[in-house]
Parts: C-alpha cells; structure tokens; sequence
C-alpha cells in the first residue's frame, strides 16, 4: 500500500446541518457514518469529513481562538475545460458559496478562480491545459507526458 495519499480531508465548520446542505449541492454523497459532531461526504476516491470548529479544535488539542483565518492552504477542482470551470463556479455560488476571484485565464496558461464555502475554505476550480483528466475526471500526474519547458 502506498503512503503518500489523502484519503479524507476535514474541514471544521460552523454549522454542520448548512456545510453539509452546501457540499451536498456540489455532488457529495453524505454518507450514514458520523454523529452530531461530524458528517462525512462520499467524493471520487477522497472523503470530505465536515467537523465542528470547535470539537475539531478541542480534538486537535489547538486553542480555537488562535486559528488564523487563512491558513495558507486551498482544496482543488480540476475540470475539462473553461466551460466546465465556469459552470462548477457557478454551481458554487448558487449553493451559498462566495466568490472569491472569478475563473479567468492565468498566467501559467490555465484557467482558474476561487471560491469560499460558507465558513471561508478556499476551493480553487481550475481547468490546466497540461493535466489530462482520466474518464472519470482524476488526476494522475505519474501518467502525464513530461513538459518540454
């Protein structure tokens, strides 16, 4: 078995019943595990886990108030194309997220914006020329052809 994956990612949250309302709308399956202090959303191949701010924060053994509000880290969506990215945007906003950069060519020569859930997790939609998506919409770097840059 290899070491190096992520197999589920939490995020702590205000309100459980509003996060998970909001994931769910961007095609998480909630799933019947959990209890009043956590939820957990099945994806493709990774387990987002929504977990009270502050039972997190107690269960990490980290004082709540001295969390920054940007930790410096951002969870990415990788889609097709423009289209998609936009479309996916879009989908983030009607279900309560918050436009941070709307998507727009960049300069590494992709496309890409930002949005906030409802309790100010960046999420990056992006759409990389250079990353080929499999059929089902994964990344793997490991069978991509190298860049000639």
């Amino acid at each position: 078995m290899k070491d190096a994956r992520i197999t589920l990612v939490t995020l702590g949250v205000a309100d459980l019943t509003r996060s998970s309302r909001f994931y769910e709308a961007l095609g998480w399956a909630r799933t019947d595990q959990g209890n009043e202090s956590v939820v957990f959303l099945q994806g493709e191949g990774i387990v987002l886990s929504l977990f009270g701010l502050e039972d997190l924060a107690k269960d990490a053994d980290v004082p709540l108030e001295t969390l920054p509000r940007f930790r410096g880290v951002t969870l990415a969506i990788n889609l097709a194309d423009e289209a998609e990215t936009d479309r996916f945007f879009a989908l983030a906003l009607e279900a309560g997220g918050t436009a941070v950069k709307p998507p727009e060519k960049v300069f590494w020569g992709g496309y890409s914006g930002y949005f906030a859930d409802p309790d100010g997790h960046l999420w990056e939609i992006a759409h990389n020329p250079y990353f080929a998506l499999d059929a089902a919409g994964r990344l793997d770097l490991t069978a991509q052809p190298k860049d000639p840059a």
